[in-house]
């Protein structure tokens, strides 16, 4: 199953992945029908989760209803237990929006839909179609932005992460993640690599740039965020991280003053 799995996320273009993985991931949880796992998300039980990873490829990863991974589940117990979010009053921006946390959401805002605004650079699930590093929307014009493993994709991340900081409304607040190699003191990124292989060995992903350090929380400060570091995955015990399969992940909270 997990040199399936990393054959799929490495052959099928992201757009078509993202169109099947809607009905062909619940098919394959059939397979592990059973209790032991439960989703956050969802509620989705299972005796395991999927596996999931493009070069490392994790167990009990994937969850085989609402497609929510160990970064999903974590960020949905932070946001749905420490903040007012699901009072659905705000105005949310959700860049590259997640498929399990998008449904959610759209529950949440069904009241006022206009409220949830989703985007991509080509997600076809995403509302608007829009680069990060120039978004289309006026000066602080959200009250809310997530933004999950984006900034590692592209090309100028300090231009995204103003460009997050212009939009956001003075009072508001956001989540920003990005895979963080707390070993490095310093991000790494080389752009004159430019092999796919080759970029997948060493970034972990073709289409990523760099690798951040334990800087990161400094690139976001220097866009003119206040910054919070949470380890959110502390204050759960060795049990409740086991049965909803967590990671051990930072939430990166970034609020404009």
């Amino acid at each position: 199953m997990k040199r399936l799995i990393r054959w799929i996320l490495n052959t099928i273009p992201r757009p078509l992945l993202q169109r099947m993985a809607s009905w062909a991931v619940p098919l394959m949880g059939l397979l592990y029908v059973g209790r032991g796992r439960e989703c956050p998300v969802c509620g989705c039980r299972r005796r395991r989760f999927l596996p999931y990873g493009y070069v490392s490829v994790r167990s009990n990863a994937l969850c085989p209803r609402c497609l929510s991974l160990e970064r999903h589940r974590l960020l949905w117990l932070w946001l749905t237990r420490e903040t007012d979010i699901c009072k659905g009053e705000r105005q949310l921006l959700h860049i590259a929006p997640e498929v399990a946390l998008m449904r959610r959401f759209r529950e949440i805002y069904a009241r006022h839909p206009e409220l949830y605004i989703t985007a991509d650079l080509e997600s076809p699930l995403a509302r608007m179609h829009l680069d990060v590093q120039h978004i289309p929307l006026a000066d602080e014009s959200v009250d809310i932005v997530i933004c999950n493993h984006i900034m590692e994709h592209v090309a100028d991340d300090r231009l995204a992460m103003h460009e997050l900081w212009r939009i956001l409304r003075r009072g508001g607040w956001g989540v920003v993640l990005s895979p963080v190699d707390e070993s490095r003191a310093e991000t790494f990124e080389d752009d004159s690599i430019t092999d796919p292989a080759e970029r997948t060995r060493i970034f972990g992903q073709y289409d990523h740039r760099r690798i951040y350090g334990r800087d990161y929380a400094d690139r976001l400060s220097g866009a003119g965020f206040d910054v919070e570091v949470i380890d959110y995955a502390a204050t759960f015990s060795p049990e409740e991280r086991k049965r909803y399969a967590l990671c051990d992940d930072r939430i990166y909270v970034v609020r404009k003053a």
